[in-house]
């Protein structure tokens, strides 16, 4: 087994996801002490840095865990809560990337997406394509939740708040991402933004079409100020979403991949019914 010359990506990449696949579709079973560094150097036919970078990045991710004196073995929990940051950044490595994202304002993920967008600025990543698609729900309608704490009514200055937070993320997003496509530094690029009729209760990310990662919103009381005055609202806290993943792995049968596609199912149709443009 040796890895694929022709790949652009750096051999430790190609390794770790070679393993992380394996972990992935259950070849590796939770609590499975992996090969050796010096066997899978062999088997792989590359050098043993090369592999302690792929354990790195699969023990960075929470795959897999080291044991002193032991070796390295597959987390108990390989559904464990996950960073988005380095599936994202990894995803960006691919020569066409597409990022789904439906949630309550984006700023996780402007934060997450940043630096690969100045990575393919800068030269050091080269997609073909770039698509980044954003659902966030319609501020122009009352909401349900979040709603006042005093008696769960919908708070208009509230949903004005909201506004000026999902339009200060997504929009930054939008204008890297097509501002690429225009400087000609990706040859194929866009992104929109669209809102729909609800408010989500959860957050989801997928990313190039075989990743997904969800998370629900906690609900908790939290205090702002609204009209100069301090309100007391039961809000939805996106930075306390602890985010799942799973992975579309080539068995249409199995739990990843059938995650995967229902949740592509599920954003095309609300993306192509009833999801309108972020307006002005």
């Amino acid at each position: 087994m040796e890895l694929d010359p022709e790949d652009p990506r750096p051999p430790y990449q190609q390794l770790a996801n070679v393993l992380r696949a394996s972990i992935l579709t259950r070849k590796f079973e939770p609590g499975d002490k992996l090969p050796s560094g010096p066997e899978l150097a062999e088997r792989f036919g590359v050098a043993r840095m090369t592999v302690q970078q792929a354990i790195r990045l699969l023990r960075d991710e929470g795959l897999v865990v080291s044991r002193q004196g032991s070796g390295v073995y597959v987390r108990e929990r390989t559904a464990r809560p996950v960073g988005l940051r380095p599936h994202l950044e990894r995803a960006f490595e691919e020569p066409y990337v597409s990022v789904d994202f439906a949630g309550f304002s984006g700023e996780t993920l402007h934060g997450a997406i940043s630096e690969p967008l100045d990575k393919i600025r800068a030269g050091r990543l080269r997609p073909e394509s770039l698509h980044v698609r954003l659902l966030v729900p319609d501020t122009e309608r009352p909401w349900s939740l979040p709603a006042r704490a005093d008696d769960l009514s919908d708070s208009p200055a509230f949903r004005k708040r909201a506004t000026g937070i999902m339009r200060r993320h997504t929009q930054a997003i939008v204008d890297t991402v097509n501002e690429l496509g225009t400087l000609g530094i990706v040859p194929d690029a866009d992104a929109e933004v669209r809102t729909y009729p609800a408010v989500p209760m959860f957050k989801l990310y997928i990313l190039n079409r075989d990743e997904a990662f969800y998370g629900y919103y906690p609900v908790q009381h939290h205090v702002v100020e609204l009209d100069d005055e301090p309100t007391a609202m039961w809000d939805l806290m996106g930075k306390d979403a602890v985010l799942f993943h799973q992975a579309a792995d080539g068995d249409k049968e199995s739990s990843g991949t059938q995650f995967v596609q229902q949740s592509l199912m599920w954003f095309d149709s609300i993306w192509n019914s009833v999801a309108t443009e972020f307006g002005p």
